[in-house]
């Protein structure tokens, strides 16, 4: 799947032909440099690798400046392989939002919000007393009961309970492009994509 690197700039809402509001999301997709080119004859598969994001050169190790300086760039924050493309990129190629086409789905992933240590109510939806669910009695937001009787006298494995929330990938499919902003680098996707506003994600079609 070809696809490009972006950085998720925030949700808006914009008026349809119907005059119906949509929600969206804001992406800045690209451009995408081309840090490598693998080939089936030196690497056993075809892919090409993208970066995106000048990162500083204090902040870069030597490998990470050698390796950019081979593809003629600056040093890369992120760098993500993809596949599928029909076009044949060299090193130092330039890949843009024109590569999507509105009207047409994507796939969006990236990392979800980090919720830190969360209880069963608002990591797995559990009722809490108005519901009394999993035996509990009075207490508003405990997990009430998690084991067996003496046998088998354990706790089983995978057990909703409290515990760390977030943090995750996620990838949401087929979201559909409404708006293709070349000039400003700008991909507008109906619905959410997961993570924080300045998050990587990466699209692809």
């Amino acid at each position: 799947m070809s696809g490009l690197i972006g950085k998720k700039i925030g949700m808006t809402s914009i008026f349809d032909d119907n005059g119906k509001n949509v929600p969206c999301t804001v992406i800045e997709a690209g451009p995408c440099i081309v840090t490598q080119v693998r080939t089936e004859e030196v690497d056993g598969y075809e892919a090409i690798q993208l970066g995106f994001d000048d990162a500083t050169e204090k902040s870069a190790t030597k490998a990470d400046l050698g390796h950019a300086k081979k593809a003629g760039t600056s040093v890369k924050r992120k760098v993500v392989e993809f596949k599928g493309f029909d076009e044949e990129y060299k090193l130092g190629d330039a890949i843009t939002v024109e590569h999507f086409a509105e009207g047409e789905f994507v796939d969006v992933a990236g990392t979800s919000k980090g919720k830190g240590f969360q209880g069963v109510v608002k990591r797995h939806g559990f009722g809490g007393v108005g519901q009394a669910t999993h035996g509990q009695h009075n207490r508003l937001r405990a997990p009430g009961s998690i084991g067996a009787a003496s046998y088998p006298a354990r706790v089983f494995k995978g057990m909703k309970m409290a515990g760390r929330m977030g943090g995750d990938t996620i990838k949401v499919q087929n979201l559909r492009v409404l708006k293709v902003v070349a000039e400003k680098n700008l991909l507008v996707v109906k619905g959410c994509v997961p993570g924080h506003k300045n998050a990587y994600v990466i699209i692809r079609k």
